[in-house]
C-alpha cells in the first residue's frame, strides 16, 4: 500500500481486496468485551476536519483508539487557520509534531492531494488519508461501502448495483465507480440530467460503469443493491431542480419505489452514506427497512478505518491484526 490513501486509485487490486479482508478481521473487535488491539500502540494520529463530520471523525477516531493510537481531534474552527494561517504552514506544523498521520477532511476539491505532496517535497514521513475533499473523492466511504454490500450478498461480482442522486456534489459517487467495477460489480448510475456531471459519458466508458435518467427503470431491472445519494443543497448555488417534492417523485427512493425494488429482487440491499434527507432522498420506510443497510454502513465504518490505519502505519510481524489473544 502507499504511504497516502487519497484516491481509491492509490491502491492496486492486491491492496484494495487486502484492505476489504483486513476489516473483516478488525470487525470483529466489535463485539469483544474490551474492544483494544496493542496494533499501533505508540502512534498519533490527527483527524483535521475542516468540514462538519458525525460518521467518518467518529469512525477514525475510535479506528485510533480501539489499535491503541493516540487519536487527536482538530476542527478548521479550533486551528489557527480561522486566524488566518495558510493550510500550508497548518498541517506543516501540525506534522512538524512527529505525527505519523493526518486524517483530513476539507471542503477544496484537492486539498488532501496538496497536503500529501507538500509532505513528499520536503521529505515529512507523515502519511495522509483523504476523509473528503470537496466533490472530489471519499476513498474510505467507498471501500466502506464495498464492504457492506459484500458482507450481505457475499462477493460483488456480477452483482448489480445502483448509485442515485445528487451526483454532481457527491465525492462518494466519485469513489464507488473507482472501486465497485473494480470488484466485479455492475455499477449504473442515476441522476437527473441537471445532476450528471459534465463528462460524465466519457468517464463511465472509460471506468466501466452505465448511465441512466430512469429510477423506475433501473429499480424495474432488479438491482441487487441500490445507493442512495444525499442531495447536497449546502453545495447548491442554482436551481438543480424545480422543487424539493419534484426531486422526490423523480429520483427519491418512495414507499412505492421501495415495494417495487423489493417485487423485482426480494434480496434487494439499500444503502446511503449518509446523513439521510428523510423525505427527500429517502423515505422513513426504505430508511428503516429490514432491507437497508445504513446502519451495518456505520460499523462497517470503524472496521474500515481501523483497516486502511493498520495498512498504512504498521509494521513488523508483531503488528498482525489479530482479533484474539490479549488485548492492551
Amino acid at each position: 500500500m502507499t504511504r497516502h490513501l487519497l484516491s481509491v486509485a492509490d491502491l492496486d487490486d492486491d491492496a484494495l481486496r487486502a484492505v476489504l479482508d483486513t476489516a473483516a478481521e478488525m470487525h470483529e473487535v466489535q463485539h469483544r468485551q474490551v474492544k483494544k488491539l496493542p496494533t499501533l500502540r505508540g502512534r498519533t494520529v490527527i483527524n483535521l476536519f475542516f468540514e462538519d463530520s458525525t460518521r467518518t471523525r467518529s469512525s477514525f477516531e475510535i479506528a485510533g483508539k480501539w489499535m491503541s493510537a493516540d487519536t487527536i481531534n482538530i476542527t478548521g474552527k479550533g486551528s489557527s487557520t480561522s486566524k488566518g494561517e495558510s493550510l500550508r504552514d497548518t498541517v506543516r506544523t501540525i506534522a512538524a509534531m512527529g505525527v505519523d498521520a493526518i486524517v483530513m477532511r476539507h471542503q477544496a476539491s484537492g486539498a488532501a492531494h496538496q497536503v500529501a505532496r507538500w509532505f513528499d517535497e520536503t521529505g515529512t514521513p507523515t502519511s495522509v488519508v483523504n476523509a473528503g475533499d470537496g466533490t472530489h473523492e471519499h476513498p474510505t466511504q467507498a471501500l466502506l461501502d464495498a464492504y457492506t454490500i459484500e458482507r450481505r450478498l457475499g462477493s460483488l461480482e456480477g452483482k448489480r448495483v445502483a448509485i442515485v442522486g445528487d451526483v454532481t456534489h457527491s465525492r462518494v459517487f466519485r469513489s464507488n465507480v473507482l472501486a465497485l467495477p473494480r470488484l466485479g460489480a455492475e455499477v449504473t448510475v442515476v441522476a437527473p440530467p441537471t445532476l450528471m456531471p459534465s463528462g460524465a459519458a466519457a468517464w463511465a466508458q472509460a471506468e466501466g460503469f452505465a448511465l441512466s435518467d430512469d429510477l423506475d427503470e433501473v429499480i424495474a431491472s432488479g438491482v441487487d443493491a441500490l445507493m442512495m445519494l444525499r442531495v447536497q443543497r449546502e453545495r447548491m448555488s442554482g436551481g438543480f431542480f424545480p422543487t424539493a417534492r419534484e426531486y422526490t417523485v423523480g429520483y427519491g427512493l418512495t414507499r412505492d419505489r421501495l415495494a417495487a425494488l423489493t417485487a423485482a429482487n426480494p434480496e434487494a440491499v439499500i444503502c446511503h452514506p449518509g446523513p439521510m434527507n428523510r423525505g427527500l432522498e429517502i423515505a422513513a420506510d426504505a430508511a428503516d427497512a429490514a432491507s437497508s443497510l445504513v446502519l451495518d454502513q456505520v460499523s462497517a465504518g470503524v472496521a474500515v478505518r481501523m483497516s486502511v490505519l493498520y495498512h498504512l502505519l504498521a509494521s513488523g510481524p508483531t503488528d498482525a491484526p489479530t482479533t484474539t489473544g490479549d488485548a492492551a
